[in-house]
């Protein structure tokens, strides 16, 4: 078309060439080659190395967590792409959401997978979405501020259902302690004061619950309450029959005094478990049973930019004419979207779910960083097994056997791709 040799041309592409055949085809043809060889590689090993992919567990585990990569990774991203590609078109400030949702495909996966495994940390003080998670939970059930508070020396409590109660029975008239010891003193509730020695009341049952313990050695009373002691705010407190009923409860002022009623005569008075139920430390984001979708929700957060800038890209192209005639015709917003909207968008969704998909067979920098050791082989996917394989175990047939698997696994999609795009330029 340009009047061109052929020579000259192929003298321009050839350096092209070197570069295809040096990068591309020779690493292919090596794999290949050396997937047929043992670890050693001076050993014919045949079809050993492939049988390895079916039969060693960790292989197996990575082949299954790259099918729940494949199905739900792209679906997810380019579900959220076109959301966010159709509505902003709604919107004046739709130019500002799209860079913001789109700056992460900036970020490297290095350094993308710092910041989840970050963001997942099981520590609430440290990980945003435990974070979020345990202000949520704390919200609706609070948790106790003495999840290790126990009976001292010489204590009229012991242990009852995960609480305390008390050894003897309590009466009107009289008082009642209640000592504890075990809660580090910055873990004290912010409105406890100090301690108080209860005054009797007649018909009533008074007492105190506090923390039973005075820093300095030989200093302080054991089973009285000292200057520096501080009570137990918020201790609920239980008046228990000799059935186990619960006949009254209260719960300790902020200088750790409480009061009963009479009817609390003659019972036993118990600290339930929950004063002392552990702190809610959120959800073990990356534990066995989680880290996969933890991980593809890192993914989805880079990559739901990618689609909806191309989504958008082809709903530009979409003749506003159709969606107004649909609109004319009865159609509510909903049935617009889903019967002419997508439907037009159908070449394009199709782009980008299938890069993704090529994209997540080989991915290997989140799994890796955000992934610790003692979940790595639960989430562990063909890609980084191929490394460990390679680098780790000493295994190259085997690793080489698994980036041949890759391959033939990514060829389908691509003809898909390939076939496609023909198609649309016959239109």
């Amino acid at each position: 078309m340009t009047g061109t040799r052929k020579a000259v041309a192929g003298l321009f592409l050839l350096p092209a060439l070197v570069l295809l055949g040096a990068l591309v085809v020779y690493p292919i043809g090596y794999s290949v080659v050396r997937s047929f060889y043992n670890a050693s590689g001076d050993g014919f090993a045949g079809f050993d190395n492939y049988k390895a992919l079916f039969t060693d567990d960790g292989i197996r585990t990575a082949l299954k967590n790259n099918i729940i990569w494949v199905v739900f990774a792209p679906t997810v991203a380019t579900a959220l792409g076109l959301v966010f590609a159709v509505l902003t078109e709604r919107v004046r400030w739709g130019t500002a959401f799209k860079l913001v949702v789109f700056m992460p495909m900036a970020i490297s996966m290095l350094a993308a997978g710092i910041i989840f495994r970050l963001v997942y940390d099981q520590d609430p003080n440290k990980g945003v979405a435990n974070a979020v998670w345990v202000g949520v939970h704390d919200t609706f059930a609070q948790s106790s501020a003495f999840p290790k508070a126990h009976p001292g020396r010489e204590s009229p409590l012991k242990a009852d259902q995960g609480g305390f109660i008390t050894t003897a029975t309590v009466h009107t008239g009289r008082t009642v302690t209640l000592p504890l010891v075990g809660v580090a003193p910055d873990q004290m509730p912010g409105d406890a004061k100090k301690a108080v020695a209860a005054k009797p009341e007649p018909g009533k049952i008074t007492g105190t619950t506090w923390q039973d313990f005075t820093r300095g050695k030989g200093v302080g009373r054991l089973g009285a309450p000292d200057p520096s002691e501080l009570g137990y705010a918020g201790m609920r407190i239980e008046a228990v029959d000799t059935a186990g009923q619960v006949v009254a409860s209260t719960k300790a002022a902020s200088d750790g005094t409480f009061t009963l009623p009479a009817k609390a005569d003659g019972a036993r008075l118990r600290l339930p478990a929950s004063n002392f139920r552990a702190p809610y430390n959120g959800v073990d984001w990356l534990g066995p049973a989680l880290v996969t979708p933890a991980i593809i929700g890192s993914y989805v957060w880079m990559w739901a930019g990618f689609a909806m800038v191309l989504i958008a890209a082809g709903l530009a192209g979409v003749p506003r004419e159709l969606l107004e005639a649909a609109r004319v015709d009865g159609a509510n917003e909903w049935q617009v979207f889903r019967r002419v909207t997508v439907p037009l968008l159908a070449p394009v969704l199709a782009v980008v779910t299938v890069t993704l998909m090529i994209n997540v067979l080989k991915v290997f920098d989140l799994v890796y960083i955000i992934a610790p050791g003692s979940s790595q082989d639960d989430a562990n996917v063909l890609a980084l097994e191929l490394y460990r394989k390679g680098f780790s175990e000493g295994q190259p047939g085997i690793a080489s056997a698994i980036a041949v698997f890759l391959l033939l696994l990514v060829i389908p999609v691509m003809l898909f791709n390939i076939r496609r795009l023909r198609r649309e330029v016959r239109r």
